[in-house]
């Protein structure tokens, strides 16, 4: 169940006289009998060393470079050297970061990582798990647990609350005690993270196909509200009509799940993250516009949606540092959800409305929301909007090629004598 270019980064370390280890998520989800998505290599070899070994590899990484190994189809390894202790200076000072590069030992990278079940190490030449903070034992009594004093790791970088909850709903692990009452002490902290970060953590999680086991642990937690400010004050509120703005949520985090795991079966592309996090924002909507009972047409339509994306920049656009273009996607997408509820109770789409650009992805949008009200699944046929994954790539032009091509200036002359074109 290793993947075969891992096991070559593996013996190629060992054969040059370095120590090589399988490490984190992926001798976790091997243990647990999971095929792993990554596969992570730690060493006692230096980033330099690293690099004189694989040709096709680069750093990345300020404070503690990592190497990246390329593989074709676009398949990167990342091996990073075993780190010290002090890289997070577990007992001194919070403020003050250790120097840059601080190697240490196996005991030592493990100390310094966020869960139990990720501190683990595999070495393959004696098929041995290398085990110094219990993880084992936590796998074994399906445990999530915290490396070291919950509280201090966390004030020390908050966003292990979120790798503890992922791990959790993913896993349908318990969380320990303690570190369950350290993630709910500390869940407002996540707001002093950079933005980009719970970006990408948060997108990981809504993509997991556990996506709904996620959203009750960080409703207990207290998390979804530090991610989601605009659900403070209203998400155990209730509308005049239907359910909670919470058990809306709970039926469309319940659709999303469906949706990703449908897209795997079939090979096709994940939607998009404005789609995604636009649904998120049905419930927020309904509430501040009673969305869904809008009926504009229009310049009301028009300053409708210009308000509606302020809203959208200040609530949610800066929380999680969005992009411009994926804003105004999901604007477009809950600017026009009246109007596809408004042609639906009429059992029809308009001549005018299919014509619009934004159709397709409007339609798909209101057949998810749908199901999301109705509990009613909605037919696999509306996913074909999808379109299938293309073929691997060759990999002669994969990922880590492209920029070692010989190419030639846009305007390049056929013959010398000149550069775009010009002459000397």
């Amino acid at each position: 169940m290793i993947d075969r270019d891992a096991l070559y980064v593996l013996r190629k370390l060992n054969t040059a006289g370095f120590s090589g280890y399988l490490v984190g998520g992926g001798v976790r989800d091997l243990y647990i009998g999971k095929t792993p998505k990554d596969f992570d290599i730690s060493t006692d070899a230096r980033p330099g060393q690293i690099r004189k070994l694989f040709p096709n590899s680069t750093t990345i990484g300020k404070r503690f470079r990592l190497v990246q190994v390329f593989f074709p189809n676009g398949k990167i390894i990342e091996i990073s050297t075993l780190r010290s202790l002090s890289e997070h200076d577990l007992e001194g000072p919070e403020a003050v970061l250790a120097p840059n590069n601080t190697f240490g030992s196996l005991d030592e990278d493990a100390q310094r990582r966020d869960l139990t079940i990720n501190s683990l190490f595999f070495e393959i030449e004696q098929c041995t798990i290398i085990d110094y903070v219990n993880g084992v034992r936590d796998l074994d009594n399906s445990i999530i647990r915290i490396v070291g004093d919950p509280e201090k790791r966390i004030n020390r970088d908050p966003v292990r609350i979120l790798r503890a909850i992922r791990h959790s709903a993913r896993n349908n692990f318990t969380i320990e005690a303690n570190s369950w009452q350290a993630i709910c002490n500390n869940a407002q902290k996540l707001t002093l993270c950079p933005t980009s970060r719970l970006r990408d953590e948060l997108l990981k999680d809504l993509y997991s196909g556990s996506a709904a086991d996620w959203f009750q642990l960080a409703v207990e937690s207290g998390v979804f509200v530090s991610l989601f400010g605009m659900y403070k004050k209203i998400l155990f509120q209730a509308p005049a009509k239907g359910p909670s703005y919470k058990d809306q949520l709970t039926r469309i985090f319940t659709v999303i799940d469906r949706l990703n795991r449908l897209l795997d079966q079939q090979k096709r592309p994940k939607p998009t993250h404005s789609f995604i996090l636009a649904l998120l924002l049905i419930p927020w909507a309904n509430a501040r516009y009673d969305l869904s009972e809008l009926q504009l047409k229009g310049h009301a339509l028009f300053h409708f949606s210009k308000k509606l994306r302020e809203d959208l920049d200040t609530h949610i656009g800066l929380e999680l540092n969005l992009r411009r273009s994926l804003r105004q996607e999901m604007s477009t997408l809950l600017t026009n959800l009246p109007i596809f509820v408004q042609h639906h109770a009429n059992n029809s789409w308009p001549k005018w409305l299919r014509k619009k650009s934004y159709f397709k992805d409007c339609s798909l949008f209101f057949h998810f929301y749908q199901e999301a009200m109705t509990e009613q699944p909605i037919p696999e046929i509306s996913v074909d909007h999808f379109k299938r994954l293309p073929r691997p790539e060759n990999p002669a032009q994969s990922a880590e090629n492209i920029g070692h091509r010989k190419t030639k200036p846009a305007f390049s002359p056929k013959r010398g004598g000149g550069i775009f074109g010009f002459k000397k």
